[in-house]
C-alpha cells in the first residue's frame, strides 16, 4: 500500500511539473514567405497574413458656406439691409502608379447678394466652373510628359446694372451666360512637378502645342460677336503656345496655406498676346469646420471687351477680390 501510494505521488509532481514547464515555456513560431505571402506556424496553427493593398487613388475635397445677414429698422445712421451668400465646392482625385499620374480637380463657385432697396433685388457675385485634368507618363524623377485638358465657363446669366441720364429706374443688360463664353483648352507639352517635405507641391509646364476654343452659345452674344467669336458664329478656334503653373499647394504656416494656378497662352498668330488667368486662395484654418478664406481671381483677354459706366467698351483687366469667414468642411 505504501509503494502504491508513493507511486501516485511521483507522477502527481512529474505532471504537475510537467505543466508549470509547458505554461512558462516560450513558443517560437515558424515564419514562411512564398510569393510575398507570409505564413506563420504556431504549434499545430497555421496563421495567413496577407499584405496591405496598395493604394493608386486618392480623393477628397473642400465645401465652404458663407453668409451675412444686415437687418436695420428706424436706423438713425442710415443704411440698407441685405442679405449674402456665398458657397463653394473643390473636389480632387489623383492617380499614381509606377510611371503613370492622373490628377483632376474640379472647382465650382457661386455667390449672391440681395438688398430689397434695389430694382433687381438678387444679384449674383461670384459664379465659376473650372475642371482641368492632367495626365503625364514619366520620363525622370520630376520630369513628365503631359497632356493637358482645361475647361472654365460659369452658371447662371450675367448683367451689367446700370442708370441712364435722367432716369432714376435701373435697368439691366445680359453680357454672359452659361458656355457664353466657356473656354476649352487642350495642351501637350513637358512638366517639372515636385512634391517637399511639408508635403507642399509645384508644378509647372510648358506646351509648345495648344488649341484654345473660346464658346458662345447664347444666340444674342454670338450675333453681337462678343468675347472674340465673328459674328453670328459659336466657336473660336485658336492654335498656340501655353504656360501652366499649377498645383501651387505651399504650408506659409501652421493651419496657413496658400494654393494657386497660373495659365498663360498666346496665339501664334498674334505671338506675344498673352489670355492670362490667374487663381489665388490663401486658407486659414480656425478648427476643422470653421475658416477664413481670401479668394482673387484676375484674367485678361484682348479679346474681351468690357463695357464701362460711360457707355464705351475697352480692353480691361477682370479683377474679383472675395473675404468669407464661414463654414469649412474637408472630406
Amino acid at each position: 500500500m505504501r509503494q502504491l501510494l508513493l507511486l501516485l505521488g511521483l507522477l502527481f509532481a512529474y505532471s504537475y511539473v510537467s505543466f508549470a514547464w509547458a505554461q512558462e515555456k516560450k513558443i517560437i513560431p515558424d515564419t514562411v514567405i512564398i510569393e510575398q505571402d507570409t505564413l506563420i506556424m504556431l504549434g499545430d496553427s497555421l496563421l495567413l497574413e496577407n499584405p496591405a493593398k496598395e493604394t493608386f487613388w486618392k480623393t477628397g475635397g473642400t465645401y465652404t458656406l458663407n453668409a451675412q445677414q444686415v437687418t436695420l429698422s428706424n436706423w438713425a445712421a442710415g443704411g440698407s439691409g441685405s442679405f449674402a451668400l456665398n458657397t463653394g465646392v473643390n473636389l480632387y482625385a489623383n492617380f499614381k502608379k509606377d510611371s503613370k499620374v492622373w490628377d483632376t480637380q474640379l472647382t465650382v463657385n457661386l455667390g449672391f447678394n440681395r438688398q430689397n432697396e434695389r430694382a433687381f433685388k438678387t444679384q449674383k457675385t461670384n459664379d465659376n466652373f473650372i475642371f482641368v485634368s492632367n495626365y503625364g507618363r514619366q520620363l525622370s524623377e520630376k520630369i513628365f510628359l503631359t497632356t493637358q485638358l482645361d475647361a472654365r465657363t460659369q452658371l447662371m446669366a450675367g448683367y451689367k446694372y446700370s442708370k441712364g441720364s435722367g432716369l432714376d429706374a435701373e435697368s439691366r443688360t445680359k453680357i454672359s451666360d452659361l458656355l457664353s463664353p466657356g473656354y476649352l483648352q487642350s495642351s501637350t507639352g513637358i512638366n517639372y512637378r515636385v512634391t517637399y517635405a511639408d508635403k507642399s507641391r509645384l508644378s509647372f509646364i510648358l506646351s509648345p502645342f495648344t488649341g484654345r476654343f473660346t464658346l458662345v452659345m447664347n444666340d444674342s452674344l454670338s450675333q453681337a460677336g462678343t468675347f472674340g467669336v465673328n459674328p453670328g458664329e459659336n466657336v473660336r478656334a485658336e492654335a498656340g503656345m501655353s504656360v501652366a503653373v499649377g498645383g501651387v499647394d505651399i504650408a506659409l504656416m501652421e493651419n496657413v496655406t496658400w494654393k494657386a494656378d497660373l495659365n498663360l497662352f498666346s496665339n501664334y498668330e498674334r505671338f506675344g498676346n498673352m489670355v492670362v488667368n490667374f487663381n489665388s486662395l490663401i486658407r486659414m484654418k480656425v478648427n476643422k469646420f470653421i475658416s477664413t478664406r481670401m479668394e482673387t481671381v484676375l484674367i485678361y483677354d484682348e479679346n474681351v471687351w468690357i463695357k464701362q459706366d460711360n457707355g464705351r467698351s475697352k480692353r480691361a483687366i477682370q479683377f474679383q477680390n472675395l473675404i468669407n469667414f464661414g463654414i469649412s468642411l474637408d472630406f
